[in-house]
This record gives structure tokens, C-alpha cells and sequence, in this order.
């Protein structure tokens, strides 16, 4: 069994203009120590499958559909039940580390907190435990700086403390919501050799969502590809790089600049994303597919496997995807 199985997760926002369909029968899975990278455009719903995961949806939003973690259908859980699931089990990296930390809050206080409420440990003890989580992420001087307020530490310093928050109790998957988002590229890079020292240490699944394919290639084992909250297309992170199935797949990588490529322009695709509200009855992405069939905006695609390992959901056929 995997860790987490996701079966036919769908988000729905309640708003004055109607329904907005903002994740479209998601599924997936992941096991322990794996790495799956859920990419796609801003507004393909790779968020909101996760704040359905961890329980943390608006309140005009809601789920449907089975988010099995370890057997347990976290979707049928009470919000107190959820709430130990999320403290002891699943761990999230949220996108802006400054708006997630609290700014009138000590540092201190606030990694303690999580200690004190989810393993009843005293304030001397919780935050002893958390320097040293803040020394694992490789904050200098964590003893002395633990006291500060988030203010007074730079981007990629607020974005090791919320991984170090993220890891307190040892979970067993982490959810990166954009973790490396207005950091520049070489603490970037320092943050995704982080989590995968921390996947080495701790054994720790971790979700990767992201816009930036350039951050995906060497950190994760499975790539998923999201459009209009739907899969278009699945499978090993290698072969999904070397040999993209699908043409919006093919459309995100020609628009990841390239030091090997002389193009004069930077390749784009045309287009606005779908509007979730009204979404086409066929497949999402067919008012911007370069390849679009006749049938394509009629006739939604099945999530079929064409190779080991590898699922797509298109109407054009794989060879023909240029």
C-alpha cells in the first residue's frame, strides 16, 4: 500500500458568480521516501489538491472524492482528528515565508508552540528541540538567533525556519507548496539539496509543487502535469523530461530557457488559462493547443497508460505530438 493514495479528488469553490471547478478527479499516488513533483501553469489547481489534502481548503470550499493516508480516508476525518494527522504525520511548506510566519512572534515561540500543542513537551524542552531542527537546516548561530523575530532573517533564512517548523514532528510526508518562490537561484539551490538531504535522513515523502520545471529535474522520482485541475499527463520524471507524451507538456518545456538552444525569443504557449467557472466539456487545454482535433473541445481525454508507468490524457495520438 502506498502512503498516500489519492482517488478522484475533486475541489469546488462556492462563489457569487457559481461554482469554480478548481481540481477536476485528481489522482495519484506516493510511497514512502518517493518525490513527485505536481507541476503546471499558476491556477491549475496544484494548491488547492493540496490544502485538500491537509485540510486547510477555504471555507467556501469543499472535496470529495478519497485522500487515503496510510489507509486512513483523510476527507472523513473531524477537523481534531485531522488536526494531529497534519501535526504528527503530514508536514507543509507553505509558498511565502513571511506572510506564514508570524512577524510579532519570536521565532522561539513559535517553533515551540508546535512542540507544546503536538508532543506535550514543556517550553524549555521545545525549544531546545527546535534550535537543534533549526541547526539540521543549517541556520548559524541557531541557538542565539532562535530569538529573533522573522523580520530580522532574509528570504532563504525564513524558508529553512519553515521547513525546520515543518519537520518538528518527524512527518512522514511533506508537502512543498512553491518552497523556492522570490528566492534567488543560488539559495534555491541550497533549499533543494536541503529537503533532499532531508528525504535521506528522515525517509520522508515529499510532494514538490511547483511552476519552475527547472528545479524538478534532479529532485524528484515522479512528475505529475496539471492543467484546469486536471492530469494531463504522468509518470517517471526522466522519461516525462526526455520524451513529453502531451502537447501542453511539450508547450511548459519549450518555455524553460535553455543554455544549450539559440532561440532569439523566449518560446511561449498562446493563450490564457481556462477559466475554472467554465470549464470546456472536453479537454482543458484544447482553446490553446497548437495540435487541437476537431473533437478535442467536445470530448474530454481518459487518463489512459500508454507506456510502463506512464499515463497521458490526449486525443492526439503520442507520435504525432510535436
Amino acid at each position: 500500500m502506498s502512503l498516500l493514495e489519492i482517488e478522484d479528488l475533486r475541489v469546488t469553490f462556492q462563489t457569487a458568480d457559481g461554482p469554480v471547478h478548481a481540481v477536476n478527479g485528481l489522482s495519484f499516488d506516493i510511497d514512502k521516501g518517493e518525490t513527485l513533483a505536481i507541476v503546471g501553469e499558476s491556477g491549475s489547481g496544484k494548491s488547492q489538491a493540496a490544502f485538500a489534502v491537509m485540510g486547510l481548503l477555504a471555507r467556501n470550499g469543499a472535496a470529495t472524492g478519497k485522500v487515503n493516508f496510510d489507509g486512513t480516508d483523510l476527507l472523513k476525518l473531524t477537523p481534531k482528528q485531522l488536526n494531529k494527522v497534519r501535526a504528527q504525520d503530514i508536514g507543509m511548506i507553505f509558498q511565502d515565508p513571511m506572510t506564514s510566519l508570524n512577524p510579532y512572534i519570536r521565532v522561539s515561540d513559535q517553533m515551540a508552540e508546535v512542540l507544546q500543542l503536538h508532543k506535550g513537551l514543556s517550553k524549555r524542552q521545545a525549544v531546545a528541540e527546535a534550535v537543534q531542527m533549526l541547526d539540521a537546516v543549517r541556520i548559524p548561530d541557531a541557538k542565539a538567533r532562535i530569538t529573533m523575530f522573522p523580520h530580522e532573517f532574509s528570504g532563504g533564512m525564513r524558508q529553512r525556519i519553515m521547513i525546520a517548523m515543518a519537520l518538528l514532528c518527524r512527518p512522514r510526508l511533506l508537502i512543498a507548496d512553491e518552497p523556492t518562490t522570490a528566492l534567488d537561484v543560488t539559495v534555491q539551490a541550497q533549499i533543494m539539496d536541503l529537503l533532499a538531504e532531508i528525504r535521506r535522513e528522515f525517509g520522508t515523502a515529499i510532494i514538490l509543487i511547483t511552476h519552475d520545471l527547472g528545479i524538478v529535474a534532479d529532485a524528484c522520482d515522479k512528475t505529475l502535469v496539471l492543467y484546469g485541475g486536471q492530469i494531463m499527463e504522468q509518470g517517471a520524471t526522466t522519461d516525462v523530461f526526455a520524451a513529453p507524451s502531451h502537447p501542453y507538456t511539450r508547450g511548459l518545456l519549450k518555455a524553460v530557457p535553455r543554455l544549450d538552444r539559440d532561440d532569439d525569443e523566449l518560446q511561449t504557449i498562446a493563450g490564457e488559462p481556462p477559466d475554472m467557472s467554465r470549464l470546456p466539456a472536453g479537454c482543458p487545454f484544447s482553446p490553446r493547443c497548437a495540435q487541437v482535433l476537431p473533437h478535442c473541445s467536445a470530448i474530454r481525454p481518459n487518463l489512459d497508460l500508454f507506456d510502463a508507468g506512464r499515463m497521458r490524457a490526449c486525443h492526439v495520438p503520442v507520435a504525432e505530438v510535436i
